[in-house]
This record gives C-alpha cells, structure tokens and sequence, in this order.
C-alpha cells in the first residue's frame, strides 16, 4: 500500500509559520535559518523532487523581493482601511494580509516548478483566514483584502496592480474539465480595480477593465470594459408595524 507521508502537514504547517515570522522579523530570521534549510530539504526529499538544495538557493534569494513587495500590500492595507490605525496593526492583526504573505512565498515556489509544498501552503492559510489563493495565480503589486473571509482566487486568475477585492469574491472558471488543465480558466483583473462582496467573476476569457468598480453579488461572465460601473439591484420593500405586529 502506498504511503502519501499525510503527516507532512504538520511539518509544512511549522515550516510556513517560521518562514512568515523570519520574513518579518530579523531576530526570527537568524533563529529559524538552519531549520528552514533542513525543513525545506526533508520536506522535497518526502515529495520525491529532485534538485531541492539548487531549488532553495534560488527560493532563498529571492526572501528581499517578496519581503519588498509585501511591504507594498501592507501600504495599501493601512491607505484603504479607515479602521487601520498603524503600519504595524497590518502586520500582525490582518488576515488579509497573511493570506497575501504566504500566497507570494508559495507563488515564488510555485514559478520554480514546485507544486505540492505551495498548494500545502496555501491550504494551510485558507485554514486560518478562509482566503484561498491558489499559488498558480499572479497578482500584482500594492494588492488589498478588506476582511476576506470566503475569497476564491483561481490558479490562472491574473490580477494587476492596485486592486482592492472584499470578502466572498469568487475568480473561478466557468467550467469544470480535467481536459481544461493547461487553459486559461480564471479571469484577469486589470490595474486599479475595486471588486466588492459576494461578486463572482467566471471565465479564462473574461477581463475586468482598468479603473472599473464591480458591486456587491454581482455575477459577470462577460468582460468589463475600463472605467465601468457594474451593479446589480433588487428591490427592497420597508413596510411599517402596527402594535409590533407587521402589517400584511
């Protein structure tokens, strides 16, 4: 019977937890280097990947460059919240923003050609924050999650910079096909594009134009040309009570 090592979810649940403490924090940094080495190893060695010191000099140079970009995200957290108070009330308190963290760590892993250790990251931030990005996934810079429980980004989703998205947005594809594995299946979200709750947005082929507003519950699968304003309206009726009892 074949073994599928399912306790390496323990272990890449510590790896990435270190891993977002020491790309914050310069003490961790020096603590949690040797095992993050050793960790990492053990981790593709379990996965039969081949190469893994090569893939962790390459991974490990890049730390600057993610850390560099997350301080970005961060920037727009603190500018777009008005419930933000500080820089530093971003990084340690906000799920959306952790969520981002470990999407770019395993999206840099993920463009390396390691696929199972990034999808085990992500999973184990989706448990935590109820945000699932999938690491296949690009997403530009100075990226906003205002609350973000229930979002779905999709692995062939291409968002640009400065996009905003709140809880509950859906960026999935239109379709379910195994044969769709190698297709663009997700849409793409053009720069500066705010995406409010519960919108679904469905479809490889489907692009959201630049500088373009998406309301709430919306569910597009066609595309959004720049500058848009896309709502959806239902009618709401407020009838008066009469002795607490409402009127019929």
């Amino acid at each position: 019977m074949k073994s599928y090592n399912v306790c390496l979810k323990d272990t890449v649940k510590t790896f990435t937890k270190k891993l977002f403490y020491s790309l914050f924090d310069a003490e961790q940094a020096e603590i949690h280097e040797a095992f993050l080495e050793t960790t990492f190893l053990k981790i593709l060695n379990k996965l039969e990947i081949e190469n893994g010191n090569s893939i962790w000099e390459k991974f490990r140079t890049q730390l600057p460059e993610i850390r560099a970009r997350l301080d970005k995200d961060a920037i727009a957290f603190e500018c777009n919240d008005p419930a933000s108070h500080c820089l530093q009330e971003v990084y340690l308190a906000y799920p959306g923003f952790h969520a981002i963290s470990i999407y770019r760590l395993s999206h840099e892993l993920h463009t390396l050609g390691v696929y199972i250790l990034p999808r085990m990251m992500s999973e184990y931030i989706h448990g935590i924050t109820g945000i699932d990005i999938h690491p296949g996934a690009s997403i530009g810079e100075s990226f906003y999650i205002d609350h973000g429980t229930g979002i779905v980004i999709g692995e062939t989703s291409v968002i640009g910079n400065q996009v905003k998205i709140y809880q509950g947005v859906t960026l999935g594809g239109i379709q379910i096909s195994k044969e769709l594995a190698s297709v663009k299946r997700h849409p793409t979200i053009e720069d500066n594009v705010t995406i409010y709750a519960n919108a679904t947005i469905l479809g490889g082929d489907i692009t959201i134009g630049k500088n373009s507003i998406i309301g709430a519950n919306v569910w597009i699968t066609q595309s959004v040309p720049e500058n848009s304003v896309v709502t959806y309206q239902t009618e709401i009726k407020i009838r008066p009570r009469k002795n607490g009892i409402r009127k019929k």
